[in-house]
């Protein structure tokens, strides 16, 4: 019998107030990841992928958001029915995220050591010359060269990738079960972008911590996870093994993002293929929620039904699940 997923997550609806009313940006998602695996979010901005780390960690804005239903079980436990003080106990400790932007993630009026050592003292009750010294260890663990001089570094004395492995190396002191990854290498060069995910790769073979990673390049998602949940205005579109939806994608939008990658669009095609984009943008907030194919406007298989009705997830072998009315079509 297998075990358990370390989190599992059960039809969440999360939802937001707006000028328009009361609008889903997560509608009816499930998932789950086990312990040691890597799960890839992809999709454009504004359909959800971030939100859905925030809801996991416990951190959708309050009061204009809420988590209207769902379950989010870590390790057994609802993290929609604990208090507060039960949350801030797992956020950082069991459950951690690598922010976008370490910059703005990253306290400039205290050096990096602290950081990295305030959690430690927060969540694992260490001394502070203990939680000093594993601040220094952690600093190391993430490639930063001399990381006892680094320790005492402020955010603005390092480079951008420098400060990326400082927000590693915070997330992961605590050994948390669960590690959120919300587009891990923005604005870093190319080079170190692949030393960051080499990191990552790395660290969760030696810990075992499930990784979450929330990204729009489905490069990366090649590179990087097992797994797959390609979403789209909200809702989960298609979900999978990696290599079964770039090989076979069964919606049309997730085969238009594979279209814009070459080294992927080729899998698609015997020959070298143009290059493709996906026509239209993502719809606004208040169509969220529409009971219709919410791609429809932007799907050269749209038909009637498409527009009027929301399709629901089907099977294609085994762990992969699409919500097209077409996706016999798409392959």
């Amino acid at each position: 019998m297998p075990p358990d997923p370390i989190l599992e997550v059960k039809g969440l609806r999360v939802e937001l107030s707006t000028r328009s009313g009361t609008v889903p940006v997560l509608d009816d998602l499930s998932f789950s990841i086990d312990a040691g695996e890597t799960l890839a979010f992809v999709g454009e901005s504004g359909c959800g992928k971030s939100m859905t780390a925030l809801a996991v960690m416990g951190l959708v804005p309050h009061p204009i958001g809420r988590i209207a239903s769902g379950s989010i079980r870590l390790a057994g436990e609802d993290l929609t029915r604990v208090p507060e003080k039960r949350m801030r106990a797992v956020r950082g400790n069991d459950v951690s995220m690598i922010f976008q932007e370490p910059m703005t993630a990253l306290n400039p009026v205290y050096t990096a050591g602290e950081q990295i050592a305030e959690s430690l003292r927060r969540h694992q009750d260490m001394g502070r010359r203990a939680a000093w010294e594993h601040a220094i260890e952690m600093l190391a663990a993430v490639g930063i060269p001399d990381p006892r001089g680094r320790a005492s570094a402020y955010p603005h004395q390092m480079s951008g990738g420098q400060r990326q492995r400082v927000m590693i190396a915070m997330a992961l002191a605590c050994r948390p079960k669960v590690l959120i990854a919300d587009e891990p290498t923005t604005a870093l060069d190319v080079t170190v972008q692949a030393q960051i995910f080499e990191l990552l790769k790395d660290l969760r073979r030696e810990t075992g911590t499930a990784l979450i990673l929330i990204t729009h390049d489905m490069g990366v998602v090649a590179e990087m996870a097992e797994r797959m949940i390609v979403m789209y205005a909200g809702r989960k579109v298609e979900d999978g093994m990696v290599t079964d939806v770039i090989a076979e994608p069964k919606h049309p939008y997730t085969r238009g993002l594979i279209s814009c990658v070459p080294h992927l669009a080729e899998v698609l095609t015997e020959e070298r293929p143009d290059l493709t984009e996906v026509p239209g943008v993502v719809p606004p907030l208040t169509q969220f929620g529409r009971d219709m194919c919410l791609f429809s406007s932007r799907c050269p298989l749209a038909d009637d039904k498409c527009w009027e009705e929301r399709p629901p997830e089907r099977r294609f072998g085994a762990g992969h699940v699409a919500a097209c009315w077409h996706a016999e079509e798409v392959s």
